[in-house]
């Protein structure tokens, strides 16, 4: 049994000095930055600063819900589309079992892009704009 735990021990003595190495660099990097660090105050330093542009306005601009949930289902269609260039890479090895699983998962993918359209996630019209355009046309 103590042959056991001290072979264990032997194998694994690497990666524990490993894991204290990266703990005490980390604790070095954050020691010598708050000792060598800068520590002027001013005017200046407390604005916002974005590309070389003053702000204007205020941070707590309110925007539109349908900025955040376009933009999340930006993401999620477009991590889709990652899953499916992986598929399209390995289409052979995969087989028709591959292709027939990739066939649902669009299948599931257009139907929550139907969705999304029917309940009005993908318009961006205010409602009076979009009831003026509907009586029009």
């Amino acid at each position: 049994m103590e042959q056991n735990a001290a072979a264990l021990i032997a194998q694994y003595w690497a990666v524990g000095l490993f894991v204290v190495a990266v703990i005490g660099l980390c604790a070095f990097m954050i020691g010598a930055a708050s000792l060598l660090g800068g520590r002027s105050v001013g005017r200046s330093k407390s604005l916002p600063f974005e590309s070389g542009i003053i702000g204007t306005g205020s941070a707590r601009q309110r925007f539109s819900i349908k900025f955040y949930l376009v933009a999340m289902l930006f993401v999620i269609f477009d991590i889709e589309a990652v899953f499916l260039f992986a598929w399209a890479v390995s289409v052979r090895e995969v087989g028709w079992a591959g292709f027939w699983g990739a066939a649902v998962f669009i299948v599931i993918l257009l139907a929550g892009l139907v969705y999304d359209s029917r309940v009005g996630a993908l318009d961006w019209a205010p409602t009076a704009r979009r009831k003026r355009q509907d009586g029009e046309a």
